[in-house]
């Protein structure tokens, strides 16, 4: 059955988040805190999407010592390689994983597979954590009615503009497809030193909207095998128009072909960029690196073809707890990061969106003009990628991002790249049993 984050978090937000927080101000449950002293937690944190999360973490682990006695040593991973990074590190035994990740809801499936992670349903259940966890979050990270970890927090991408620029060169936020080109190749004459819109190569996420907006579909299920959608006239449509914006509006230049988010971003703190696809946390990580560029942002949702909205990958991290002899000390560091006080600093320091529904709804609360296009794109066109473990292994083999890079370069044609790409996520849904 395909399940979909975004239905429980749209009803939970239009329904007013009832919910009230449980335990207390740092996730504890009233019970004696694990004794920790002289341990060290290794705790693995992605960057390259999240703002700094070092004085985050020296806070949290200042916190943690002086409750359970134990020492945290954040080690920092990279989106782009840490999933191959974590199969090795399972392949090498307990010796060789951290005690807590930061896991991407898409791997969950893939990692629970080997029986590397920590089924913490019943620690949920006692902490009780469960009723006000939000519920498409908590089903990501759940597979045969376990739990491998807490929600941590959720993200979903739309577009970010410079908003003084399009005043400047009298340029509307876009609407539809045509409005996006036209934006484009507009910033690309009246800001020639700009990159107007980077077709990030290497960013699986940005290709992904136009796809969907095509009406097409990354793979479909049928009498429980997948097979890829990738290669149907409505996804090779939706390709063609992203991958233009770079082959023939050159609103992209060919430094980008083979971009990262983390590149885009990088881009994004020398004032490089006139507009990108970028998450709810986007414009605070800009700002907070180029202090510049504070009051000049504004965000809209990816726009549809021909109006309302492209769907856009509502995905986000768990916080996972690996089969090592410090999964009890594990399982305290998570519960406090992820409620309570510790819970509610990273959505505000951070502008995600938390995995409580109790602390989601403080942030609808607000009218925040760089938060409510986000909110509106997560509720009304948000999407996920298959639920499966082969999906896990098509996203390490990058298999999207090779085939918008083969067309970025001109080694292949829209239609030949996409043929190849199918053929190469059919090959890895078949080993999936």
């Amino acid at each position: 059955m395909k399940r979909r984050v975004i239905a429980a978090v749209a009803v939970a937000m239009s329904l007013g988040l009832t919910a009230t927080a449980c335990g207390g101000d740092d996730g504890d449950d009233g019970g004696k805190a694990t004794d920790g002293k002289g341990k060290t937690l290794t705790v693995w944190i992605m960057e390259g999407t999240n703002p700094d999360a070092r004085p985050f973490f020296k806070e949290a682990g200042d916190a943690f010592e002086k409750k359970t006695g134990a020492k945290i040593k954040v080690e920092y991973q990279q989106w782009a390689t840490a999933q191959k990074k974590f199969t090795t590190a399972i392949e090498g035994g307990a010796e060789q994983v951290p005690d807590v990740a930061e896991v991407g809801t898409t791997w969950v499936p893939q990692f629970a597979k080997t029986e590397a992670l920590v089924d913490v349903t019943d620690e949920v259940k006692k902490s009780g954590l469960g009723d006000d966890l939000v519920e498409g979050l908590k089903d990501a990270g759940t597979l045969d009615g376990k739990q491998y970890g807490m929600p941590w927090y959720a993200g979903v991408r739309s577009i970010v503009y410079r908003k003084d620029l399009f005043a400047k060169h009298d340029i509307k936020p876009p609407t539809t497809w045509k409005e996006l080109r036209t934006a484009a190749r507009t910033l690309k004459e009246k800001e020639p030193n700009l990159v107007a819109f980077p077709v990030a190569g290497g960013a699986e996420m940005f290709a992904a909207p136009f796809v969907w907006g095509a009406g097409g579909e990354l793979a479909t299920e049928s009498g429980g095998k997948w097979k890829s959608g990738i290669n149907s006239p409505e996804a090779v449509k939706g390709i063609e128009f992203y991958t233009d914006l770079a082959t023939k509006d050159k609103v992209s230049p060919a430094k980008v072909s083979t971009w990262t988010e983390k590149e885009v971003g990088e881009a994004w703190n020398k004032s490089e960029i006139g507009m990108s696809i970028g998450g709810n946390w986007t414009p605070k990580a800009i700002v907070d690196k180029n202090p510049s560029l504070k009051g000049k942002l504004g965000a809209v949702p990816i726009p549809g073809e021909n109006g309302g909205m492209s769907k856009s990958f509502l995905g986000g991290s768990y916080l996972s707890t690996f089969d090592t002899d410090k999964k009890e000390l594990a399982w305290e560091f998570v519960k406090m990061l992820t409620t309570g006080e510790f819970a509610a600093k990273w959505a505000e320091q951070t502008n995600y969106f938390p995995g409580q529904n109790s602390e989601l709804q403080k942030i609808a609360a607000k009218k925040d003009p760089l938060v409510e296009p986000f909110a509106k794109q997560m509720l009304e066109a948000g999407a996920t990628v298959p639920k499966t473990t082969a999906y896990g292994e098509i996203q390490a083999s990058k298999v999207i991002p090779g085939m918008v890079q083969s067309i970025l370069t001109g080694k292949a044609s829209v239609q030949d790249a996409a043929d190849k790409a199918a053929k190469d996520m059919d090959a890895i849904f078949a080993k999936d049993k």
